[in-house]
């Protein structure tokens, strides 16, 4: 199943976070205390891989505890809702003995006392072999369905900057650490015992194991004769020999395997890790291809301890369910140098390939801003409580203007990346077109169609009236106008006029229609996509519509965006602030699944041969 949002209410700083949409990747953007963290905590305890347990005292709001707290069994917390895939589908109609629907939704909720509830808002599976109104006994939130849904649902693996890894670990501590106890004068938090854990899970030993594996045959005989004069039989010595033996290979085993799977993560240089156990104490040793040297974790940068432990953490916890667990980062990655926070938005993207990601940030640098729409802002509002909103402008809510800032410095350094490091800037009329845009990139560099030789970043302008002043910015060092793509209907068709007679009157073939793509009349950016790929998205526009389906109106030669219009006015329809943009990253999502073989070769040609334009 895949997330697709999901909602907290009266949790910690909670009332109502409204609505969070979820993509692959997700970035939570908020200023410290701004509850950014506990709307990962919230979906973490939905169904968490290890821990997570509901704890009322500190879960529920305080200004509501002593009402809230006599009846958890009616308090909801969170509520997500997921796509179903078709594995999930059969698992389902199979268990219960109902037709359960591939591409339908499920929401699903829990409760403070531990339990869950499920929604169909497409509507409930279907007993087997007859209609729901056949069988009116039948309902969809019955015990069976609802524990089916909730094994299905993915795991949650959470992590925080506090469960970083300690590295000089002295074992009968950890021991007693594990099995719950404290030690006199060591305070030690509950996400560092858990890195821990899954640090001798992933050696595969249990801390007890390792003492007794390291011990002295001395030790071996005083716990045999309780004698401080014992002295050690052979047959004890050669045990020990090979007690240690059996330890060190085992450790020696377990690095070399960290050693060759943490690779693939880690961009910022080849690590070499050594798991040591020397009598009670158990340490880890690195060393790198520039620095042959061995030091201990911790006096190696805060960033690489950062990610050793979130990277054990997410190997032990999600064992066998990598393709379904879902990442939630609290501050992923603050204690890095900015140019390795950059390259989290690479890492995120890469890992989302099977797992969805939600991270938190309070730093431009690792908002990605080829993905912004991925962006969702947290604050608090005029009563006190967090909030979550998908509304990026600046200014959108008085509120909201510090946590927003993040999201703007870096749309400000992609604006310095573009003019400091030669990417080949092109203006688009809005950001649905550079959603489009970036999608049908990625898929015929993906292809092997196009190695364009700079990087293409495609820059909204607000509108064909946001042009020249875009335009001014984005030409930047080269001082070299850069292409402009526009729409072909009258304000597209306008605005190129003006353009070339004036700003651009010398360079007229860097002013591109989209007519010159598309054979469709007064065509938009939307024409050069292939109906199969927008009619998921334009069907979700619709779903109040009975008996009448938008594909039985639609004329593949007409401009699609005036006729969605139409068909909404015919139905009485309300077609939602920002539906265009929605459209356009429900297209994009679909087409990083898409090959070749998937494409009409129509629009396969006409995108080749607008990014052949560009990229001269």
């Amino acid at each position: 199943m895949k997330l697709t949002k999901y909602r907290v209410t009266k949790f910690r700083s909670v009332q109502d976070s409204s609505w969070i949409d979820c993509d692959d990747v997700t970035t939570l953007v908020g200023v410290n205390e701004s509850g950014k963290s506990n709307l990962l905590l919230a979906l973490w305890k939905l169904n968490p891989a290890r821990a997570g347990n509901i704890d009322i005292l500190h879960d529920m709001p305080v200004s509501e505890l002593s009402d809230l707290r006599k009846h958890p069994e009616d308090v909801c917390f969170v509520t997500a809702d997921f796509l179903i895939d078709e594995a999930s589908a059969q698992y389902i109609s199979e268990t219960v003995g109902c037709r359960c629907i591939p591409d339908s939704h499920v929401e699903v909720s829990r409760y403070y006392d531990g339990h869950y509830c499920v929604n169909f808002p497409d509507g409930a599976p279907a007993p087997e072999g007859a209609e729901v109104e056949d069988n009116p006994e039948w309902k969809y939130d019955d015990v069976k369905l609802r524990d089916a849904v909730a094994h299905e649902i993915p795991k949650f693996v959470y992590y925080s900057n506090y469960g970083n890894l300690s590295t000089r670990i002295y074992l009968p501590n950890v021991i007693t650490w594990l099995d719950g106890g404290t030690v006199t004068g060591i305070d030690v938090n509950e996400d560092q015992v858990r890195t821990l854990r899954v640090l001798f899970d992933f050696v595969n030993l249990d801390p007890k194991e390792i003492l007794e594996l390291g011990k002295d045959p001395k030790v071996i005989a005083l716990q045999r004769t309780r004698s401080s004069n014992a002295t050690p039989t052979p047959d004890e010595i050669a045990k020990a020999e090979q007690d240690k033996e059996q330890r060190s290979i085992l450790l020696q085993s377990a690095s070399g395997r960290l050693t060759r799977e943490f690779k693939d993560w880690w961009k910022q240089g080849e690590y070499k890790f050594r798991f040591e156990a020397d009598g009670d104490y158990f340490r880890i040793w690195v060393s790198d291809h520039v620095r042959t040297d061995e030091v201990g974790l911790e006096l190696r940068s805060t960033g690489l301890q950062w990610f050793l432990s979130f990277y054990l953490i997410f190997l032990v916890e999600s064992q066998n369910q990598h393709k379904n667990a879902i990442l939630l980062l609290d501050e992923a990655g603050l204690t890095l140098h900015p140019l390795a926070q950059k390259d989290l938005a690479l890492f995120f993207e890469n890992l989302a390939t099977n797992n969805q990601i939600i991270n938190t940030t309070h730093s431009p640098f690792i908002v990605d801003t080829a993905n912004i729409d991925r962006c969702r802002v947290v604050y608090v509002d005029s009563n006190g409580y967090t909030v979550a909103s998908s509304n990026l402008r600046q200014g959108a809510d008085a509120l909201n203007e510090r946590s927003i800032y993040a999201v703007h410095a870096a749309m400000g350094l992609s604006v310095s990346d573009i003019m400091l490091q030669g990417c080949q800037p092109i203006v688009v009329e809005g950001p649905s077109d550079q959603h489009y845009l970036n999608a049908i990139k990625a898929f015929l560099i993906r292809e092997k169609f196009i190695a364009p030789k700079q990087e293409m970043v495609f820059i909204p302008s607000g509108g064909v009236k946001g042009v020249p002043g875009v335009v001014s910015i984005a030409c930047g060092k080269s001082e070299q106008l850069p292409y402009v793509l526009l729409d072909s209907d009258s304000s597209g068709t306008g605005a190129k006029g003006k353009l070339q007679s004036g700003l651009y009157r010398d360079n007229t073939t860097k002013i591109l229609s989209v007519s010159s793509f598309c054979d469709v009349d007064r065509c938009e950016v939307e024409d050069l996509i292939p109906f199969a790929l927008l009619d998921r998205g334009i069907t979700r526009l619709f779903l109040t519509v009975e008996d009448y389906s938008f594909v039985d109106d639609y004329d593949a030669t007409k401009p699609i965006i005036p006729q969605i219009e139409s068909f909404a006015a015919r139905h009485n329809v309300s077609l939602p602030e920002g539906w265009k943009v929605d459209l356009a990253k429900s297209v994009k999502q679909a087409l990083r699944t898409k090959s070749v073989k998937n494409i009409n070769a129509q629009y396969l040609e006409m995108w080749k041969k607008l990014f052949e334009t560009l990229n001269n």
